[in-house]
């Protein structure tokens, strides 16, 4: 095996490249070897084109078959074989569990499994998530388990759920407050003195999926609206086909054809757009890892708006001092935010430089890659039988 190889097992090529691309020139810049799967996609060549080895994988994001899923996971154990890496990390829940069965079956030293948010499966209460949920805990039992092996989690939430499920040991677990934004690439615009004030522009950026709030919002906007206010609701995103929570686009064309909301589908250029909006929302009631969207909103010294849900208590901590907090599931709160903030400019200002002060702090891609590294320091020489010097746990 190669204590320098890592493989970045990921369920899209889309995830590896939005959200994982820092964590990969990283370990490329410490002489790590990387080797990145993913079912194939879009995105597949940019990485390529960026230098990195990638394969795809015969993987089906939402497959149920257990006859397809126990193939899937001798395809990587025989590619983790045939390529003998010192690492295997894993994200989302799928990516976790199958890459680390994989991993123990070809006797990689070394798992990490990086859980981003508890998915479908435990944030659902239909009859399916609820009679899939315990045959998932005892997989992820079985799949996390061992002296070489981490759980990433995002949030103490998170980590609270694994440890009552039982699911890991507590030493297993580090929480790392999610993927890392470039605070370097997302910047403040410049304030301009003496410029007239524009009418509020609002962004959510997310899934289409109910969870996130898109409802919601839209809801609001249907409020504020009646109240003849020139308030501008951006909807940034994909449509999240197949997922049962599922957003319509149908419902979207209806929100944009009654005028409440701007839909800009999926944005590839993240900075660019939020150098022209001036309040970030999330109003999610869905167990967020640690939600990318605040933190980019944060790194721009925007204003933020969210709920006191898992992930996003983490960005928005302090009502009226890091951001706002509203009530999941609750429009009329959603558009009482928005309306203080549209009313008071001086708060939205205040609270922007508050959230860009903590994010700097907190989750600057700096502060996360430096965890991450310090657990594949960390268990690397936990598997060699050196002394140990802990990371970050939960």
């Amino acid at each position: 095996m190669n204590p320098r190889k890592v493989v970045l097992f990921a369920n899209t090529d889309w995830y590896l490249y939005h959200f994982r691309l820092s964590l990969m020139k990283r370990l490329r810049d410490d002489g790590y070897e990387i080797v990145l799967l993913s079912p194939p996609g879009e995105y597949a060549q940019k990485l390529l084109d960026l230098g990195f080895r990638w394969h795809a994988v015969p993987m089906q994001r939402r497959s149920l078959n257990p006859w397809r899923e126990l193939m899937l996971i001798q395809w990587l154990a025989q590619f983790f074989a045939r390529e003998r890496p010192g690492i295997v990390h894993g994200f989302t829940i799928k990516g976790a569990v199958y890459g680390s069965l994989a991993a123990k079956l070809a006797s990689v030293p070394v798992c990490i499994n990086a859980i981003d948010g508890m998915g479908y499966v435990f944030t659902s209460n239909t009859a399916k998530a609820r009679m899939l949920r315990p045959m998932v805990r005892q997989v992820m039992k079985l799949a996390f388990h061992g002296p070489s092996c981490a759980l990433i989690l995002q949030n103490p939430d998170d980590a609270m759920l694994f440890r009552q499920a039982k699911i890991v040991e507590d030493r297993a677990m580090r929480i790392v407050r999610g993927a890392g934004v470039d605070f370097k690439r997302f910047t403040p615009r410049e304030e301009t003195a003496g410029e007239p004030q524009q009418p509020l522009r609002i962004l959510v950026a997310a899934r289409l999926i109910r969870e996130k709030g898109i409802e919601d919002y839209a809801e609001a906007a249907r409020i504020l609206k009646a109240e003849n206010r020139s308030i501008r609701f951006l909807l940034a995103g994909a449509p999240d086909e197949g997922n049962p929570a599922a957003v319509s686009v149908k419902a979207v064309r209806r929100w944009v054809d009654e005028g409440l909301i701007e839909y800009l589908g999926h944005v590839s250029d993240m900075p660019a757009l939020l150098s022209e909006v001036d309040v970030v929302a999330l109003p999610s009631y869905y167990r967020e890892g640690l939600p990318t969207t605040l933190v980019e909103g944060a790194a721009c010294a925007l204003p933020l708006i969210t709920t006191d849900g898992p992930g996003c208590r983490e960005v928005v901590s302090r009502n009226g001092e890091d951001g706002l907090i509203v009530p999941p599931r609750d429009a009329r709160a959603l558009a009482d935010a928005i309306r203080l903030l549209d009313d008071d400019r001086a708060l939205a200002r205040k609270l922007g430089r508050a959230a860009h002060e903590k994010g700097l702090r907190e989750f600057d891609e700096t502060v996360v890659l430096d965890k991450l590294l310090a657990t594949y320091r960390e268990l690397g020489a936990r598997r060699r039988g050196a002394p140990i010097m802990h990371a970050e746990s939960a």
